[in-house]
């Protein structure tokens, strides 16, 4: 074992205080063993009841138990809450900030104030702007069971009784590869008995195609899936031939979801992401086709609505396809406008009732179901805090490393670690200086 060198930066696992249900962990065990066995990283675990490792697993890969008030760096998944935010600290979470979410100015405002260095998650990213290391995979694998097995209880309100029911949430499987067994299981069900208490094809809409859309797909994938052009969906139900013993997948990205508001031009990816302004959805054309859509496309106030409430009002009935959405992505009021706020796992899902414009927790109301599960990796703790250790892994012993007395132009950060720097020592650095209007 190397013993640790003094000038190596002291780290700590701080304990998810967001939520109750929040159990994950940035570094698991193994990988903590190796920092401290390999590097000579001098790492403290906060003590937590509820992670879904134990003290005594890290205990015995050799991290000490206890506060982390001697540590320089903390790292995390969710938000610091207000009151722990200590001075003078750097801190490795998801900050949510980045779009200057109203929410969380007063956190960062705080850690101004302490003269805290703020690396986010978010904006860990190559040359090409991928980001390296994120959950979105563990989202949409969660996101994708729990859109099965809402959709089963949905349709059960509804009076149809189908295989989905077999499925459960995602959190009370204990491990992936038990969830992926239970929709193998719901697969060879379609196959051999169909859908035909349904009379629609059975149609699940998919937004995006990064890592959150690929990690539903992964779920979506095992079962008998006959995948559609957006065309083809237009015209699916009118020809009145379909296979019930199938689902129909249809994935829309950004040249399916909107136009440009000139209809002299053509759509242009680039020119979208520059200017969103003069583009606007053509999304509605398609939301009497679908019976689940599952969102799982980035979005911020720039870009045009998905789902809006006035489509809603106009056109949403009992009688309607689209039976339930799935907003992984999980902006509130954002793409999805009925996403009236954020759920939690213990108590997922709303119905959103468009003539009154009003939302209601659980199943059983008239309207449109809606799952925003904004934790949704955390419903999956051991297989997405282990996937998330190890893309995080190889940038731990670079940030024990970094001398942060020097200005922050001369500093040793590794490029993506300072892209996604937005705080140093409580100044807001170029790129994130836009943040700063939020904040008045």
């Amino acid at each position: 074992m190397i013993e640790n060198r003094q000038d190596m930066l002291k780290i700590g696992i701080r304990h998810e205080d967001k939520y109750e249900s929040e159990t994950r962990t940035p570094l698991i065990p193994i990988d903590i063993q190796r920092l401290i066995n390999d590097d000579g990283i001098d790492i403290t675990v906060e003590s937590s009841n509820k992670r879904v490792y134990q003290d005594d697993d890290f205990r015995n890969a050799g991290a000490h138990i206890g506060s982390l008030d001697h540590c320089d760096i903390i790292i995390g998944v969710k938000e610091v809450p207000i009151y722990k935010i200590s001075p003078s600290k750097v801190y490795l979470i998801f900050s949510h900030v980045i779009k200057g979410q109203k929410d969380n100015m007063p956190s960062l405002k705080k850690m101004m104030e302490l003269n805290v260095t703020l690396i986010d998650y978010e904006k860990i990213v190559d040359e090409h702007g991928k980001r390296l290391i994120f959950f979105g995979r563990y989202a949409g694998l969660a996101g994708m069971i729990n859109s099965l097995w809402t959709l089963g209880k949905r349709l059960a309100y509804l009076g149809l009784e189908t295989p989905f029911l077999h499925i459960r949430q995602a959190r009370t499987y204990h491990s992936l590869e038990e969830a992926k067994q239970a929709v193998g299981s719901l697969s060879q069900m379609i196959k051999s008995g169909g859908l035909s208490q349904l009379n629609f094809p059975l149609v699940i809409g998919f937004t995006g195609n990064g890592n959150v859309s690929k990690g539903a797909w992964e779920i979506m994938d095992l079962l008998p899936v006959r995948e559609i052009s957006n065309d083809q969906l237009l015209t699916l139900q009118k020809t009145g031939h379909w296979d019930d013993h199938c689902i129909y997948k249809v994935v829309f990205t950004e040249k399916e979801m909107v136009k440009p508001r000139d209809a002299s031009k053509s759509f242009d990816l680039i020119e979208y992401y520059a200017n969103p302004s003069i583009y606007e959805s053509d999304f509605e054309k398609y939301l009497d086709k679908i019976t689940l859509l599952v969102n799982g496309a980035y979005w911020d106030d720039r870009y045009p609505r998905i789902v809006t409430k006035n489509y809603l009002r106009r056109h949403y009935n009992d009688q309607h396809p689209l039976k339930v959405i799935a907003d992984i992505s999980c902006d509130a009021n954002g793409s999805i406008e009925c996403t009236e706020f954020c759920t939690k796992p213990e108590d997922p899902v709303f119905v959103y009732n468009p003539l009154e414009d009003k939302a209601i927790q659980g199943f059983d109301h008239d309207g449109l179901l809606v799952m925003a599960v904004d934790i949704l990796p955390s419903e999956l703790p051991k297989d997405s805090s282990a996937g998330f250790s190890s893309a995080l892994f190889p940038y731990i012993e670079q940030l024990s490393k970094i001398d942060f007395s020097l200005p922050f132009e001369l500093s040793s950060f590794p490029e993506p670690l300072k892209k996604a720097t937005i705080l140093y020592k409580g100044e807001l650095t170029t790129d994130f200086e836009y943040l700063r209007r939020f904040l008045d």
